[in-house]
């Protein structure tokens, strides 16, 4: 049995992740700022009201969760808010919300969680392919754009600093998915999406630590 953290797990990919990873005898530890019905219906540890943009909050989780390994570390929470190039002034506070949750956060909870990470233990980082550059041919979605390619570096020095240690990071886009976020747009629902993200953490090893993937297996552009 192995311990898994998931942020973001209160509903959409987090919650399917969550229930998933419940269903084939893993123990859950799910992380969010609200708890739901259908989260605490599983039966997996919940630890709500953490907030991973409040350096306070992110204390109480290290404590709440003192003598816990982790073996994988899924940080799955992350927003999406519309931003245009014509009212930049008038939207940099959503600009910014999203590097705090979607770049920072991650880097965050890992380093608060760190001295918890088992040898051989796997960070993930659910981003998006819409931060990868090579591969944007539409524009538009200037902060989420942004704030995934920020993340995507950030994995890739993540990856580095944990290598000495046995720890595996990858880069995982889970497809476009049905969820709140995308308020019901998508190809995929969430259950299939996590079912994607699951076999390409599976197969995570040191050899491929730093690899930005689709959820399908798909090895996507920088």
């Amino acid at each position: 049995m192995s311990t898994i953290v998931i942020t973001g797990a209160n509903r959409g990919i987090g919650l399917a992740l969550a229930e998933k990873y419940q269903q084939q005898g893993d123990h859950v530890i799910a992380v969010c700022r609200q708890g739901a019905d259908t989260l605490d219906a599983l039966g997996v540890q919940v630890e709500q009201g953490i907030d991973i943009t409040d350096s306070a909050s992110l204390t109480e989780l290290q404590q709440r969760m003192s003598g816990q390994a982790i073996d994988v570390l899924i940080n799955n929470a992350g927003i999406l808010r519309s931003t245009t190039l014509d009212n930049i002034e008038d939207e940099l506070e959503r600009y910014r919300a999203q590097f705090e949750v979607n770049s920072l956060g991650p880097l965050r909870v890992t380093q608060a969680l760190s001295s918890q990470l088992r040898q051989g233990a796997k960070v993930i980082i659910v981003t998006s392919r819409m931060g990868s550059i090579a591969d944007n041919t539409s524009g538009g979605a200037y902060g989420y754009r942004m704030s995934k390619s920020a993340v995507n570096s950030a994995g890739v020095s993540l990856a580095h600093a944990l290598k000495p240690h046995g720890i595996a990071v990858a880069l995982l886009h889970p497809g476009y998915v049905r969820t709140d976020m995308t308020g019901q747009n998508g190809y995929v629902d969430s259950d299939e999406a996590a079912q994607g993200l699951m076999s390409r953490i599976a197969a995570l090893s040191m050899d491929t630590t730093g690899s930005f993937w689709h959820a399908n297996g798909e090895t996507l552009p920088w």
